[in-house]
């Protein structure tokens, strides 16, 4: 192991270390962008299509290209731009097929981290998943919702202690939280699923983990199928409107 590090003066006892000092982690330029648009896109500031031009973002954060196209490159990674070449970055549109797949996998993921975490729950986390359960009920705005929804969901999973299974489900409810807000908008939709985390709580607290299970399966995949059919009615009914044409100039003879 000591020829691993020949060459390389960490700290001998007699030479300073050629490295920094370690300080606070900070989020990078990059990143404070990228958390500053998925944020409105989410809240649907950006709509689908909009362009996400480097230079006025640079402008509005007053940084170099440099941390703006890091931060395209990485929303573009996780699904919410669309970069393409000679045209450059734009908000990816909603689809419907990626909203029911979103909920499909949440649905295999949550299934297994909640059969994880029944038997590791105590009274003191259960009393937490009745508090952020609550919250979410109680939550009008849609914005603050989709942050109450997912602070109760991750809750139930919490106590299986499997950070992997954490990252993966948590990056998924990143991805559906546009597609949540959509879901708000319908009629009775935010009643049903407070209903439904509240059953799904009540098994939870039985330990009934094959309730629990069909739970949160039904709920998940429910919420993809609906969001499936509305976007798809939607895309069906844009399609439908008559396209308006704009009036051609005339050129004067020169």
């Amino acid at each position: 192991m000591s020829e691993a590090t020949s060459g390389f003066p960490l700290h001998d006892g007699k030479q300073a270390s050629l490295l920094p000092e370690a300080a606070v982690p900070r989020a990078s330029t990059s990143h404070v962008i990228a958390d500053a648009l998925r944020a409105a896109i989410v809240e649907g500031t950006l709509a689908p299509g909009a362009p996400l031009r480097q230079d006025a973002i640079a402008r509005h954060f007053s940084v170099s290209a440099i941390p703006v196209r890091e931060a395209l490159r990485q929303l573009e990674s996780e699904g919410w731009a669309r970069v393409e070449m000679h045209k450059g970055a734009t908000v990816a549109p909603l689809s419907a097929a990626e909203a029911r797949e979103i909920y499909e996998i949440r649905s295999a993921l949550e299934s297994l981290a909640i059969g994880l975490a029944i038997p590791l729950h105590t009274a003191a986390s259960l009393r937490e998943c009745e508090r952020l359960c609550k919250m979410a009920e109680q939550e009008p705005d849609s914005t603050l919702y989709a942050a109450r929804n997912r602070a109760f969901h991750m809750s139930l999973y919490t106590p299986a202690g499997r950070p992997q299974l954490e990252e993966l489900m948590a990056t998924l409810h990143r991805r559906g939280e546009r597609y949540l807000r959509l879901k708000l908008g319908l009629p009775n939709y935010k009643g049903e699923s407070d209903q439904e985390h509240i059953a799904l709580l009540d098994a939870v607290r039985r330990h009934d983990i094959a309730q629990a299970q069909s739970l949160v399966v039904s709920h998940l995949l429910g919420t993809g199928d609906l969001l499936y059919r509305f976007i798809t009615a939607r895309v069906e009914a844009d399609a439908a409107q008559p396209k308006t044409r704009r009036p051609r100039t005339s050129r004067k003879p020169t």
